[in-house]
C-alpha cells in the first residue's frame, strides 16, 4: 500500500488505503470526510466500491452524484438506479442502504449541505444540463 497522503488518494487506491484501515486512512479527505459505496454492476453483476464525499442528515447518509459536471450520471449512480440496495463502509462499521433521490425542498437543502464542505460541486452544476442528483442513503 502506497505511503501517499490521504488528500493524494484516488480511485481504487483511495478504496483500498480505506478498507485496510477501516478509514484510518481515507476518511479524511481534502477538508471533508469519505464514505465507501459498494453498489452491484447494472450489467456485470459485479461489485464496485466508489470513495465518495458524504455527509449525514438525521441518520441518512447524503452523497451527490457529479462525476464532475460530466454530462451522464457516474456509474454507480446507474447501479443504484438497477438496484437501490447497496452497502456503505464508514470509517469501520458497513451499513446495507437504500438509495432515493431528493427532490423538491429537501433537494434544495441537501445539496446546499454538500455544496458547504464541497463548494466545487456548483461548478460541477454549471459544467452540465443534467440536475446533479443529491442521494439520500437510508439503512436498512
Amino acid at each position: 500500500m502506497s505511503t501517499k497522503p490521504d488528500d493524494d488518494l484516488f480511485g481504487a487506491e483511495h478504496v483500498e488505503a480505506y478498507q485496510q484501515t477501516d478509514g484510518a486512512r481515507g476518511y479524511h479527505w481534502r477538508g471533508t470526510t469519505i464514505l465507501l459505496l459498494t453498489t452491484t454492476g447494472r450489467t456485470s453483476g459485479q461489485q464496485h466500491t466508489t470513495p465518495l464525499i458524504h455527509r449525514v442528515d438525521d441518520g441518512r447518509y447524503v452523497i451527490v452524484a457529479s462525476k464532475g459536471g460530466a454530462p451522464e450520471h457516474p456509474a454507480w449512480f446507474r447501479n443504484m438506479e438497477a438496484n437501490p440496495e447497496a452497502e456503505v463502509q464508514v470509517l469501520g462499521e458497513h451499513v446495507p442502504v437504500r438509495m432515493t433521490i431528493a427532490q423538491g425542498d429537501e433537494r434544495t437543502r441537501l445539496w446546499n449541505d454538500m455544496v458547504e464542505v464541497w463548494p466545487d460541486y456548483v461548478d460541477y452544476a454549471k459544467k452540465t444540463d443534467r440536475q446533479i442528483p443529491v442521494v439520500v442513503l437510508e439503512p436498512r
